[in-house]
């Protein structure tokens, strides 16, 4: 009990929250509900289950998926048109509790930059803010690829991103929040990590978070 404390503590006196958003933030997962749209939804959910078994980077798992997917412009501004971001119960009141605890909040994802904009827009966290895997186009609106510079691109890229937070912009204390493997990684730099299973539960994710919610009610409760 007393190591759960002490994560409440970090968790209270935080400058910085870093949230996943795929299956925490909001409900769904970005890159799965855009094949879906694209006609692709089956051969994309076997390659995510058959990535999650075996040893595919995250960098080559995305770019297979997004090789089936190959969305271009007008496809993705009809997904954006045609899907509003659903939220996770909780997650507005309590970026607003953080923000006016005076804590920075960013959104940390392996998903598209597109796709995740207006769930900040939704939770007033300023675009800047944002770190996630951007598209890319020809010029014809066909799908180009996607740029590999990005951190959020590779595996470790969420703790990268933490990283460059910290000695880059001299954020002291960071809590990362997130549902999956790659937001389990983030433990080896935050300086503490919250698991989150209100939408799916991973079960590596719920051994290893020193602190695992299914609530963010449970989060706001603690500040």
């Amino acid at each position: 009990m007393a190591k759960l404390e002490d994560v409440k503590f970090i968790w209270r006196n935080a400058d910085v929250v870093t949230f996943d958003v795929d299956s925490t933030v909001i409900q769904e997962e970005g890159i799965d509900e855009l094949a879906k749209f694209c006609g692709k939804g089956d051969q994309v959910t076997a390659l995510t289950s058959q990535a999650m078994q075996g040893n595919l980077t995250f960098q080559q798992s995305l770019t297979e998926r997004l090789n089936i997917i190959k969305p271009s412009y007008t496809q993705v501004k009809q997904f954006l048109e045609s899907h509003p971001p659903k939220l996770t119960p909780g997650i507005k009141a309590l970026v607003t509790a953080l923000q006016a605890h005076k804590k920075q909040v960013f959104l940390v994802s392996g998903g598209f930059h597109c796709v995740i904009a207006p769930v900040a827009v939704l939770l007033d966290i300023p675009l800047e803010h944002v770190f996630a895997n951007k598209l890319k186009f020809y010029f014809t609106g066909e799908y180009a690829g996607f740029d590999e510079n990005q951190p959020t691109a590779a595996s470790g890229g969420k703790a990268k991103v933490i990283e460059y937070l910290k000695k880059e912009l001299g954020c002291k204390t960071v809590v990362h929040i997130g549902d999956g493997a790659t937001d389990l990684e983030t433990i080896s730099i935050a300086d503490t990590f919250i698991g989150y299973g209100g939408n799916v539960v991973r079960e590596s994710v719920k051994i290893g978070a020193p602190w695992f919610i299914t609530d963010f009610n449970e989060l706001a409760n603690a500040l």
